[in-house]
């Protein structure tokens, strides 16, 4: 069983979940250890209001109970998923760097302020056209701001399109940008998530495509990073047991956990 390196507790606005039925969950079901990685998503539009996170006990209270309830044989980790946007990437930066966080994602979940979450995003424009803006929003966003560990969740738009012939075609169309996207990320040394959420919202892969994952390899990348996306127990590890053969097949052998914000290999 993996390690779990992405989810989220009550911290999180979107997760009712308390922290100890986290870890119990996890420890039940076998991991090695889990990572908390809640949300801080500044600027987040307040009619959403999702991703108010307690700062100032965040850290802290998270950590002091991962300390309490670790063992030899599972570990827990206290990380952050970042929101990204350019204009908050200097008060994201203040913010990762005044705790010491074992890790953090970078996660696009606003494009053009908008939330491919909610039905208001797609009344924009075509799918199409949306969804090639979202890659260019990741681009534009992860170079404003580097101070992060692995990018998060990179086709998380194609989760909620009404289209089902563009759900799963997550590449091709977009190869170009997203080509850029991955020769970002690996010039900074930067991890790719694997985040199986998608299979549990419809997509065939997860996120990001297969094709994806094989690019991201083909151009040099070496460290992927693995998390389930859960905001309860039942979805801690979920679907964990489908990436061996899907990675194997992208050419990895091994997924990286983050700890004091530096990569240990596990063998997949």
């Amino acid at each position: 069983m993996f390690w779990d390196s992405h989810m989220h507790s009550n911290f999180s606005g979107d997760s009712e979940a308390k922290p100890i039925e986290m870890i119990n969950v996890a420890r039940e079901k076998g991991l090695p250890g889990i990572t908390f990685t809640d949300h801080l998503d500044l600027e987040y539009p307040k009619e959403f209001g999702f991703f108010d996170l307690d700062i100032a006990n965040y850290y802290d209270k998270q950590h002091e109970l991962a300390l309490k309830e670790s063992t030899s044989e599972f570990t827990i980790l206290t990380g952050i998923e970042v929101g990204l946007q350019p204009q908050v990437a200097d008060k994201n930066n203040k913010i990762v760097s005044s705790k010491p966080y074992d890790y953090v994602i970078g996660s696009t979940h606003l494009v053009d302020k908008y939330d491919p979450y909610f039905e208001s995003f797609w009344k924009r424009d075509s799918a199409d056209k949306l969804l090639k803006r979202c890659y260019e929003q990741v681009y534009e966003n992860i170079n404003a701001y580097t101070n992060f560990d692995s990018l998060g969740h990179l086709d998380y738009p194609f989760r909620y399109v009404n289209d089902e012939n563009l759900k799963n075609n997550c590449y091709e169309p977009y190869k170009d940008v997203i080509n850029a996207i991955l020769e970002r990320i690996i010039s900074l040394d930067k991890a790719l998530e694997i985040n199986t959420a998608a299979l549990r919202k419809g997509m065939t892969y997860p996120n990001p495509h297969i094709d994806t994952i094989k690019r991201y390899r083909e151009l040099g990348g070496k460290l992927i990073t693995i998390g389930a996306d859960a905001h309860t127990p039942a979805d801690i590890a979920a679907d964990f047991d489908t990436l061996p053969e899907l990675l194997h097949k992208c050419g990895f052998n091994e997924y990286v956990v983050y700890k004091k914000r530096k990569p240990e290999a596990y063998p997949l």
